[in-house]
């Protein structure tokens, strides 16, 4: 269990936390959400040891391991596979399929687990480097944004692995819905305080709000008691008979003490400048085509209409083609086939994965900003830091201090200074915090003009999308429909590239090859024992969450002994779900060869 108590922490002049104290207890899964800058990564590296309070304590248990997910890691490995497999426990260093498994989840083909790791993108490092922490299984598991570099699919496996998650865990991302689906408990980082409460981020945020209501009421009635008090004392102070009386009510002040008016909280609140536009359809696409080189075509034959209030959302596994069909879009490149047509008055905005790299890091932000229109009056430029959360002296920061979530506003924030009806977006809420996704959502839900955005946020693609284009087995096409539409029709299909039967280790054999049985009937062998596995598997976790679930509802009022026995029995189950795993992925290895060789 971690302890904190008195823990109080300041860079420069700026106070982060000041005396806050929490505990975590067996089996809890938090989620730590804050304002960005509020603290929430200096908190993981104050649990770390990577900086250090200025006072208060942070107490573990003896022989207690962290995981922490770091953003980049130095690789010693040759391949993928083996680095992955530095995470493995010591006693369990043979399990390679464990390394395999979390691999592919991640999104790693098995043909990519024996390239070297050198070669991996940013993005991949990100997952190499998850791979390794889930794989050492700590005793508290620290997650600062895992989602980033994920696509649906790999997230959908990540929220799955976490929601089985037997030890305890503490959760930062932007991913309202993901979060909400993995934690028990939710704490927040705010006003230089931290409050946990048992629950999701609607019914703690539900919480403050009806705290400071109560709190600016209460300041407001005793101000006002305050206020008559004194004009009592400040009217007959001068009168002699009236002296006992003043004096008790000059006691009774200094008794009352005074409640400090609470600080406005600066929030991400814009809208889009919108562009008027009066014909039906702002850009067509006719059967383009595009690929970085003839081996590897991303896009092919792919035709769409993009009409003024089209809501169209592009999701798809990685490196398949989303943010170049953007960037084509964006006319940054230009099709190998087929025409992209704009309307004359078409003016889009584009949010580019490389925007904030294009930055001038030498500029203030305010430079920045007024670039973007030299035409515009100082107001406009000001008001528009203001609205992307740079008030005052902030507007003065150079854009080389800043964090990426800073980068991400000022490049927003260009957008929000040109008119537009186009909005081409990409994975815009990367560096945001919550509140600054549900800012953004409200802004998109009252532009007037068309939003085409890559997102991998299914909370996003539920509330946004009316259109989906998508990349999926090695093709792009369109889905007229929301995404509920497209889960109900289609869904998620799992990876087609299985593991290869060569590259599982430790595997068995559990189907033996028979002469003289024919095809039909291994098959079928093979599908019962599918079924049978995949059936235990779901027993297993629905025990295994129900165990998780009275620890972390009950852990303060069980003792210790009860605490350790309900452990073990989590831990019982969580093997057993493991093994079935195993084993229901060496049958569809089997069920593969099978179908091949027919």
């Amino acid at each position: 269990m971690l302890q904190i108590n008195n823990l109080t922490l300041s860079f420069s002049s700026q106070e982060i936390l000041k005396d806050v104290g929490f505990n975590i207890h067996s089996g809890e899964r938090i989620g730590l959400v804050g304002r960005n800058g509020s603290g929430k990564t200096s908190l993981f590296k104050l649990i770390t040891c990577e900086i250090k309070q200025d006072s208060g304590v942070i107490s573990l248990p003896k022989n207690y391991s962290i995981g922490y997910l770091k953003q980049h890691l130095h690789f010693t490995e040759e391949t993928i596979l083996y680095e992955a497999c530095l995470g493995l426990k010591e006693e369990e260093s043979g399990q390679v399929w464990k390394a395999e498994k979390i691999l592919v989840g991640l999104g790693f083909s098995a043909d990519e687990l024996y390239d070297s790791p050198l070669g991996l993108s940013g993005g991949y490092q990100v997952r190499l480097n998850l791979a390794k922490v889930l794989l050492a299984e700590p005793h508290l598991l620290l997650l600062d944004e895992p989602t980033n570099y994920l696509d649906i699919i790999s997230i959908r496996w990540l929220t799955r692995f976490l929601q089985r998650w037997p030890n305890e865990l503490i959760i930062i991302t932007h991913d309202r819905d993901f979060m909400n689906s993995i934690t028990t408990h939710t704490m927040v980082i705010h006003r230089q305080k931290i409050k946990k409460i048992a629950g999701d981020t609607t019914k703690l945020f539900e919480q403050i709000a009806l705290e400071e209501e109560v709190y600016e009421l209460t300041r407001q009635k005793e101000q006002k008691k305050r206020d008559e008090t004194m004009e009592f004392i400040n009217r007959f102070r001068a009168q002699a008979a009236r002296a006992s009386l003043v004096q008790s009510r000059l006691k009774s002040l200094e008794k009352m003490g005074q409640k400090e008016e609470m600080s406005k909280i600066i929030e991400l609140g814009f809208r889009f400048n919108a562009a008027p536009f009066h014909a039906q359809t702002l850009m067509r696409v006719e059967n383009i085509a595009f690929g970085y080189s003839p081996e590897k075509i991303l896009i092919d034959n792919l035709s769409i209409d993009i009409g003024k209030k089209d809501r169209i959302c592009v999701i798809g596994k990685n490196g398949k083609g989303k943010s170049t069909l953007l960037r084509l879009l964006a006319e940054e490149l230009q099709p190998i086939k087929g025409n992209i047509i704009k309307h004359p008055v078409n003016k889009f905005g584009y949010f580019g994965q490389t925007n904030i790299e294009r930055l001038n890091p030498a500029l203030t932000i305010e430079k920045e900003l007024s670039n973007v229109r030299p035409e515009a009056s100082y107001t406009e430029i000001r008001n528009t830091c203001g609205a992307m959360m740079f008030h005052g002296d902030l507007a003065l920061k150079k854009i080389s201090v800043l964090s990426g979530g800073e980068k991400s506003r000022v490049s927003l924030g260009k957008i929000l200074l040109s008119p537009t009806n186009m909005l081409l977006l990409d994975e815009p809420t990367n560096h945001l915090d919550i509140e600054s996704c549900d800012s953004l959502i409200a802004a998109l839900d009252d532009f007037p003009g068309a939003v085409i955005i890559v997102t991998h946020s299914e909370m996003f693609l539920h509330h946004l999308a009316n259109r989906l284009i998508i990349f999926n087995e090695d093709r792009v096409f369109v889905f007229e429909g929301t995404y509920q539409d497209f889960l109900d029709k289609y869904g998620w299909e799992p990876d087609a590239k299985k593991l290869k039967k060569d590259k599982i280790s430790d595997t068995k054999n559990l189907i033996e090859n028979e002469p003289g049985v024919d095809y039909n009937k291994k098959r079928k062998l093979l599908m019962s024992k599918i079924a049978e596995i995949e059936k235990k598997i779901d027993e297993e976790e629905a025990t295994f969450n129900q165990i998780n679930l009275i620890m972390a509802n009950n852990s303060s009022k069980k003792s210790v002994s009860e605490i350790k026995e309900f452990k073990a029995k989590s831990q019982q189950h969580q093997k057993a779900i493991e093994t079935g795993y195993k084993d229901l992925e060496s049958l569809i290895a089997q069920l593969d060869i099978l179908d091949k060789s027919k």
